[in-house]
């Protein structure tokens, strides 16, 4: 079983690797052409909302006491998951 440090450890190091896709988006972003900047800012929107989303359970999950971690783990598995296809499908789409 994980420990409720060991999860938000897990949780921070997938936020700075996703940090570091988005980073490298944002620059890609601004050297495309017009019509293209205007489809990975787009993209790219998504997925800052999806990271502060992510980032709220994160927070919340650090200030949770006691057995409390372990309800609150579902949330942010939920909200991971749903980061991960983001990142994901933006990935697939920057590949481009």
């Amino acid at each position: 079983m994980t420990t409720r440090n060991e999860y938000i450890e897990g949780l921070k190091n997938q936020l700075d690797k996703w940090n570091e896709d988005i980073a490298k988006w944002e620059a890609k972003a601004k050297v495309a052409k017009t019509d293209l900047h205007i489809d990975y800012e787009m993209q790219l929107e998504a997925l800052r909302r999806q990271r502060e989303q992510a980032k709220e359970k994160l927070h919340a999950l650090q200030s949770s006491a006691g057995e409390a971690w372990k309800e609150m783990k579902v949330g942010a598995d939920a909200a991971w998951q749903s980061m991960r296809e983001a990142v994901e499908k933006a990935g697939s789409h920057f590949q481009k």
